[in-house]
């Protein structure tokens, strides 16, 4: 069984890059040395096994193979992904995973015995105190065919929020996705976006979002949350800062296909007159000669509602068709189909949003008094905001 399972492994194709990974580098080298009859060599790629899968919080080669097989990419989770075809692939793929099962199942005391039979007897003390590592293989290749067609595969299948840095995808373990309790006031403008990505996850053409207003008032939490919302699994959050945008044309291009639905994320959209990735920005709303992808929308957040500023001199300058230009550079907000103003509350909305969080943090104040300080507060530093309001109970605490 040994020996059949070496031969096997050196003849993975569709999954060969598990073999680049250094814990496979490890089973081979069991392998090779228990072929070879070497018993120190196979001890110790045995020892280096247990270690790393212990290391990665794994009890076992089939716990561990099965991370590696949906979240590490390979030409067939690619394939199925998209929906492709590709019989030669698949007959691969079906024999690959066959020999990780086999793998996987691979008795621990079946190797400590084929170890003994090639070290001096000083050694059986240590073979016989072997931890050994839990045996069974948790997948199927049909179950991991439906996983990549439903989740896709890599780090798509893997995390849900990535940064685009430097022209590549930065995956983010732990986003910063607030649950909807958390979120206070705007709850018109939030149901608007959760109704356009909802119609976007359905398969719908919907329109790019644009969320502007004052500062503070939550615009940049409401897309973060879409994360959290029930039935958003397929839902994936990419945050594009301003240095990445000339580049997203190319971020853009390799989400085609895919099985989940993307929101490239512009938070605190704004540019300078001269700014040279306004144009870039611009040809991905309005669409260029390459269409863009059906799983792909845009989002941005901005204080500005025009998005690109102006001074006086933009309109004292000496250009003979200075006010067209302008309009033509404003006019960029247009482009974003579904435009949600977040603006500062009213003194009511502002005042009724204090009562309700001095009740959830528990606030020892009578409600007369409270209101008081908060007027009091908001004339001293306007800023009638959920992000003012917790600022002022905050500052309660240390008063």
């Amino acid at each position: 069984m040994i020996h059949e399972l070496r031969a096997a492994l050196l003849g993975l194709t569709a999954f060969r890059g598990l073999l680049e990974e250094p814990l496979m580098a490890d089973v081979r080298a069991l392998l090779d040395a228990l072929a070879a009859q070497r018993g120190e060599a196979a001890l110790d790629a045995y020892t280096n096994i247990f270690y790393k899968l212990r290391q990665e919080g794994k009890q076992g080669l089939g716990d561990w193979l099965h991370d590696r097989l949906r979240y590490r990419e390979a030409p067939y989770p690619d394939l199925v992904s998209r929906g492709g075809e590709d019989p030669a692939l698949e007959a691969a793929a079906r024999r690959d995973v066959e020999t990780l099962r086999q793998l996987s199942e691979l008795d621990c005391g079946q190797l400590t015995a084929a170890m003994g039979q090639h070290l001096p007897q000083e050694f059986q003390p240590v073979l016989e105190a072997l931890p050994r590592w839990q045996t069974g293989a948790p997948f199927t290749f049909q179950s991991l065919t439906d996983f990549y067609r439903v989740h896709g595969a890599g780090r798509f299948a893997q995390y849900r929020a990535f940064l685009w840095v430097d022209g590549a995808l930065v995956p983010v373990a732990e986003p910063d996705c607030p649950q909807e309790e958390e979120m206070l006031g705007y709850a018109r403008q939030r149901e608007q976006v959760i109704a356009n990505t909802r119609a976007f996850l359905e398969g719908s053409r919907v329109n790019d979002v644009l969320l502007y207003g004052d500062s503070g008032t939550g615009k940049s939490a409401t897309v973060k949350t879409l994360l959290s919302v029930p039935g958003f699994q397929r839902l994936r959050l990419i945050e594009v800062e301003k240095e990445g945008l000339r580049d997203m044309a190319v971020l853009i291009r390799s989400l085609a296909g895919l099985p989940q639905k993307f929101i490239l994320f512009i938070d605190d959209l704004a540019f300078d007159q001269d700014d040279r990735t306004y144009s870039a920005v611009k040809t991905i709303l309005e669409g260029g000669l390459e269409r863009r992808p059906d799983n792909v929308a845009i989002y941005a957040t901005s204080n500005r509602r025009l998005l690109v500023r102006q001074t006086f001199s933009d309109r004292a300058g000496d250009e003979v068709d200075a006010q067209e230009t302008i309009q033509e550079k404003t006019a960029l907000s247009d482009r974003f189909g579904l435009r949600i103003p977040y603006l500062a509350l009213s003194k009511g909305e502002f005042l009724d949003l204090i009562d309700r969080l001095a009740a959830q943090y528990g606030v020892d104040m009578d409600p007369v008094e409270l209101r008081r300080r908060a007027v009091k507060w908001d004339m001293r530093v306007p800023n009638r905001t959920p992000r003012g309001a917790r600022q002022f109970l905050a500052s309660l605490q240390i008063s």
